[in-house]
């Protein structure tokens, strides 16, 4: 796999069940992505979109095909070692934000940068930078549960900047958000990205968000479609 590409897939192809029983997912998908892209992953629900994320971020396996992480070969590897690849290069943004209810702002926002080894004064200091960015200097000691919806999205995405990862996933990051909150998490999504030079691969049924991204695929009967 050459060196610059963060990502490439080749005859990737997922099916569940058992013999005769067999529900194929995905088939025969191919990508390669570049860094700094932006990939809007879009498709109907069931369309397998999900599904394609959670194997690009090795969180699981596909059924053949391979899979190339950052040049280490995901299809090859343990989950421990696609765990450590994970805590090295890549953040995660959710649809139901996935904070440590036990923790608060800035330490979920620490978690990443502490995960990799940095210390404990800079990782508060790079923590409260981000979340000063995205307005919430004074939430800082806020458990997630004393948050608004829009607030939690906002300490997910400094979480997720705050590991400086070079592939951010962000599946449907808006979909638990009014559209007013969701459109301004975009925009600080958008300006972080392009602060961090970070590759995004964004799932989303938002065909507005979609159109703002380098490029569109779209998931059809298990199969990838690049949209022109």
């Amino acid at each position: 796999m050459p060196a610059e590409n963060i990502l490439e897939v080749h005859r990737l192809s997922k099916s569940v069940g058992q013999g005769e029983h067999q529900l194929s997912i995905l088939t025969g998908v191919e990508l390669v992505v570049k860094p700094a892209e932006t990939i809007a992953l879009i498709g109907e629900s069931g369309s397998g979109k999900s599904t394609l994320l959670g194997i690009l971020a090795g969180l699981d396996d596909g059924s053949e095909g391979e899979v190339f992480l950052l040049g280490s070969p995901l299809h090859q590897m343990d989950e421990e070692q696609r765990a450590a690849l994970r805590a090295k290069s890549v953040g995660f943004v959710f649809q139901s934000f996935m904070l440590v209810p036990t923790l608060n702002a800035l330490e979920n926002v620490q978690l990443p940068a502490l995960l990799r080894g940095e210390s404990d004064a800079q990782s508060r200091e790079q923590a409260k930078n981000l979340l000063g960015q995205l307005g919430l200097s004074a939430r800082l000691s806020h458990l997630p549960s004393q948050l608004s919806g829009g607030e939690q999205q906002r300490v997910a995405l400094a979480r997720a900047f705050s590991g400086r990862p070079a592939l951010l996933f962000a599946d449907e990051p808006t979909g638990n958000l009014d559209r007013q909150t969701g459109e301004r998490i975009v925009e600080q999504l958008f300006s972080l990205n392009r602060d961090f030079a970070t590759t995004l691969i964004l799932v989303t049924h938002d065909e507005q968000l979609a159109a703002r991204c380098d490029r569109r695929l779209r998931m059809r009967d298990g199969k990838l479609q690049e949209e022109v």
